[in-house]
């Protein structure tokens, strides 16, 4: 494997790596500033408010794209990685 195919393989999965966790980093922090927000305003400063809906929240649309998570590493397994495997 030279060196530009193998730095190629790597960027692809890296773009992987940040497709399939923009979802849950997205409403993470989405739900942490709506949280902060929400604690400023009410002077409320109990640690388990911040935590205990951001977990819901991204255990939710974790569940929610799930399928879209699989299909994105088994497309980039299948497409690359395998051909990489076979033919050297």
């Amino acid at each position: 494997m030279d060196e530009a195919l193998f730095f190629d393989t790597l960027r692809q999965g890296l773009w992987v790596a940040v497709i399939t966790s923009v979802p849950i980093l997205t409403v993470a922090l989405v739900v942490g500033l709506l949280i902060g927000l929400f604690q400023a305003l009410t002077s409320i400063q109990e640690m388990t408010l911040t935590f205990v809906p951001k977990l819901a929240a991204i255990v939710v649309v974790y569940w929610l794209s799930m399928g879209f998570m699989t299909q994105t590493l088994v497309a980039y397994f299948r497409d690359t990685l395998v051909p990489l495997i076979i033919g050297g």
